[in-house]
């Protein structure tokens, strides 16, 4: 294996894995508050807030993962 097919695989490997996780989380995070929601519907501003800044947070995780990603590719 030369270097080029290795900073290939490697960049797949790191955008793969680095947006599985934040793709669970996210997941995970508007299934509780959709739930949250449904037990208590007076709180669903408060809830729908929180589950959006829980959102940006765990997508930020993702597009960190694709800036090493392109690091690595291009670097």
């Amino acid at each position: 294996m030369n270097e080029a097919s290795i900073k290939l695989i490697m960049t797949g490997l790191t955008i793969a894995l680095g947006g599985a996780g934040p793709a669970i989380a996210i997941g995970l995070l508007s299934a509780k508050a959709m739930e949250a929601i449904g037990r208590n519907p007076e709180a669903a501003d408060s809830i729908r807030t929180t589950m959006v800044l829980g959102l940006a947070f765990a997508e930020a995780i993702a597009i960190y993962a694709l800036v090493a990603g392109l690091i690595i590719r291009f670097v």
